[in-house]
């Protein structure tokens, strides 16, 4: 898997940039408790096993998929002393992650399974060898096949 995405990169294909977009771990209740993150010195990015989670600016986290994604591990929310993130509000992640038809390999008659390959619920279908879809019945937005599309294909909105 990795040789493909040297490849890839190696053509010229990047990965994209998140944008503005701020993908919370799953464990808040409501965005206003952001605000206490202000007093705190980031330790849910600290236990977090994948690194996924970048203390901003403002000292709020946000996950970044462009790493790595979220296995909902429960770690963050028991690292959390300010009470924003808790157990008892874990759901899923903030976003709804899609793949972009005109830039997916598949799509395109290429055999790619690079998406398929790292779901851990098997979200990812095709049909035939070809035309990836998501299945969001089993979709957990953990962000795990954002990474690995060598052409930036899988996009989080």
């Amino acid at each position: 898997m990795t040789k493909r995405r040297e490849l890839f990169s190696s053509l010229g294909f990047t990965k994209r940039e998140q944008g503005s977009i701020k993908i919370r771990p799953p464990y808040y209740k409501d965005e206003s408790d952001f605000d206490k993150c202000k007093e705190c010195n980031g330790k849910c990015s600290i236990v977090c096993d994948e690194k996924i989670i970048i203390i901003q600016k403002d000292k709020t986290p946000i996950l970044d998929f462009n790493i790595s994604g979220c296995t909902y591990c429960d770690k963050c929310a028991y690292a959390c002393e300010f009470g924003v993130l808790k157990i008892e509000d874990k759901q899923m992640i903030n976003a709804d992650i899609k793949i972009d038809m005109l830039k997916c390999l598949s799509w395109q008659k290429t055999m790619c399974f690079s998406c398929k390959e790292v779901c851990l619920e098997d979200a990812v279908k095709f049909l035939g060898l070809f035309r990836a879809e998501i299945d969001y019945e089993k979709c957990t937005n953990c962000g795990f096949c954002v990474r690995v599309c060598p052409v930036d294909a899988i996009k989080v909105e």
